[in-house]
């Protein structure tokens, strides 16, 4: 059985950052906790039809939350003349009894957050718009919008089945066990009719770039070979050590001289070879001649 990991609880620390950003002591941890599960499932009831992809709290020390709404429809989050954002604030600050600053951010791609990719294929499934479509369309989109790979898993009962099952289709790359690679992981729930249907999503949009220090860009986290170097690479010679004999060409050379007693005689079997390994194409032929004179003694 494989042994599944959150893709953005395994990059924690990497290059990812926490959603929760506060310290608290053992004594105040689990209150601090509740608080922040509390207000993130309030905020999510509150602005369901937002396009919320995430939300970040900080606390600071005097007592002051400060909430980050990143959202793909600021419209609806601030509402007419930013009252929906007061009403928000108000509501916070008297249910958790401290001071709330709320900052709205705003995707600018929709398509490459995941998030927000399965709570729409969520949508359209309770629309009964049937599943494959969904798929087909929403990577498609993705892929257009600049993105390196992609995989959508959608399990339940797909058009109203007896039967559960598990679907899925994917396009490009999805390297999950790279942790340089910046990939995305979302999920939501379809309510359907026929009851629940769960959607994941992966999005990897590139590998992740070192900062710059100095003015200067850092090396590559592991830089590949490009195909000016493996050419370089081919074109130089081997090892001494590589062959038998301890040269660097590929093709031995030939045995001077040939066996028995006449071996390094000029009339042996070693001395015509010599010879005609030294003598140029015209001596060659006369030799090879009747007229060419006769043999030696």
């Amino acid at each position: 059985m494989g042994h599944k990991v959150h893709p953005n609880a395994f990059r924690l620390g990497v290059y990812r950052t926490w959603e929760a950003n506060w310290f608290a002591t053992k004594k105040d941890y689990t209150k601090l906790l509740h608080e922040d599960l509390a207000m993130r499932q309030l905020i999510m009831s509150r602005l369901r039809n937002a396009g919320i992809a995430k939300i970040e709290t900080e606390r600071s020390s005097n007592a002051q939350m400060t909430i980050t709404i990143r959202t793909a429809k600021p419209g609806i989050v601030i509402g007419k003349g930013g009252a929906s954002v007061d009403q928000l604030r108000n509501d916070l600050e008297k249910t958790f009894g401290n001071r709330v600053r709320i900052s709205i951010d705003e995707i600018k791609q929709p398509e490459l957050d995941a998030q927000l990719v399965a709570e729409n294929i969520a949508s359209q499934l309770e629309r009964r718009i049937s599943h494959r479509r969904a798929m087909k369309q929403s990577i498609l989109r993705t892929m257009r919008a600049g993105a390196k790979g992609v995989r959508i898993m959608m399990g339940g009962r797909l058009r109203g089945a007896e039967m559960a099952r598990r679907e899925q289709d994917r396009e490009g790359r999805v390297p999950l066990h790279t942790l340089r690679a910046d990939i995305q992981f979302g999920r939501a729930t379809a309510k359907t009719t026929f009851g629940m249907i769960g959607i994941k999503v992966w999005i990897y949009k590139d590998e992740f770039k070192g900062r710059t220090r100095g003015g200067e860009a850092q090396a590559a986290i592991a830089p590949q070979p490009t195909e000016d170097d493996v050419a370089a690479a081919a074109q130089q010679p081997g090892p001494a050590g590589a062959q038998r004999d301890g040269r660097s060409g590929a093709q031995r050379p030939r045995r001077r001289g040939g066996r028995g007693p006449g071996r390094s005689g000029p009339g042996g079997q070693g001395g015509q070879s010599a010879a005609s390994a030294t003598s140029t194409p015209e001596q060659a032929a006369e030799s090879s001649s009747p007229e060419g004179g006769d043999a030696p003694a």
